[in-house]
């Protein structure tokens, strides 16, 4: 039993040591108005100040004084962050605006004009190269009604989203007259396997997650107990899923993120002073902490920008990333519980 955590214990170790830093997130939300594209993309701190060059990064909160002196860089970052492109022309931004948001997030406003003879638009992240490998933008893109144009899960290899709102409206105006839900049907697919394919990588590389499975299911003595564990943290960490990224309840990261951290720590702790006999009602333990893993979970979802549309289009997103989720953590509990 030491042996084998030990070996469980040093693979996520080596595993963290490899991607020391966390792939990251990032948003994109435009606008198409009667004028032109609204495009607010919004950074972390840790991925905008690999952005920035040295001389204007800083590694504490920004203060009035650094936001201003980085203003020239900060102002050119955005207007290298899109290529945006219709017609065949390269439009430039006539308007951006950079503004400091909660928790030290650098959000990024470019208003581009619409090209004559043409409403198809071509939108190229050009910086995600920049960023650490694994590193991914959600793009969604709304007309003034609200309803969606285009949306996309982009990385460094697969940076570019297509829009033709002429298009888009048709296919809306088609399906509002048909069968409500059939266009969204039709253009699902893609996103529905970005999120679903988001959510098995979540877990596979949140080590935090990994570590708490494996230190509960490493005591259990029978089939039952291990599927009563299983199914508490589904349950746990699905509903706090849910009602943080529909915005009921949340916590901040400095608390649930400690949160998740002592759940590991309590958990070896109890094993260790058991000699590694099964906890009596350790369902009920797992559920608990269950519920703040729920929390990390929903945090990737929120950097997306799920659920800040007003609601539009969060159910598909929220079921495949938790579908992701649940079979990721299947696949790691199948691989595990042999060896147990």
């Amino acid at each position: 039993m030491r042996r084998i955590l030990i070996f469980f214990v040093a693979w996520c170790g080596l595993a963290a040591v490899a991607q020391a830093h966390d792939p990251g997130l990032s948003t994109a939300q435009g606008v198409w108005r009667a004028n032109g594209l609204e495009l607010t993309t919004g950074f972390a701190p840790a991925d905008a100040q690999q952005l920035l060059p040295p001389a204007a990064r800083t590694d504490r909160k920004w203060t009035p004084a650094e936001f201003e002196a980085a203003k020239a860089a900060l102002d050119a970052l955005g207007r290298r962050l899109w290529e945006v492109r219709a017609g065949g022309v390269t439009l430039a931004p006539r308007e951006l605006r950079v503004e400091l948001a909660a928790g030290d997030a650098l959000n990024f406003i470019l208003v581009y004009p619409r090209a004559e003879g043409s409403d198809k638009i071509t939108l190229r992240a050009t910086q995600l190269g920049a960023l650490p490998p694994g590193h991914r933008e959600f793009v969604i893109v709304v007309d003034e009604q609200g309803f969606a144009i285009g949306k996309k899960l982009l990385n460094a290899k697969d940076d570019t989203i297509e829009l033709d709102p002429a298009a888009a409206a048709a296919a809306r105006a088609g399906a509002e007259t048909a069968m409500a839900g059939d266009g969204a049907a039709a253009a699902a697919p893609s996103t529905f396997w970005s999120f679903l394919r988001l959510g098995v990588e979540h877990i596979w590389t949140g080590y935090d997650h990994l570590l708490f499975l494996f230190a509960l299911l490493v005591v259990c003595r029978s089939f039952r107990s291990i599927v009563a564990i299983i199914s508490c943290f589904t349950v746990a960490h699905s509903l706090t899923l849910a009602l943080a990224t529909l915005n009921v309840v949340n916590l901040p990261s400095r608390i649930v993120e400690p949160a998740i951290a002592a759940s590991i720590v309590f958990v070896g702790v109890e094993n260790l002073v058991r000699r590694g006999a099964e906890p009596k009602g350790r369902w009920a333990l797992t559920f608990g902490f269950g519920l703040i893993h729920g929390f990390g979970f929903a945090s990737v979802l929120r950097e997306l920008g799920v659920g800040q549309q007003g609601g539009q289009g969060i159910g598909m997103p929220l079921f495949t990333f938790n579908l992701g989720v649940e079979l990721g953590q299947i696949a790691v509990a199948a691989i595990v519980l042999p060896v147990v």
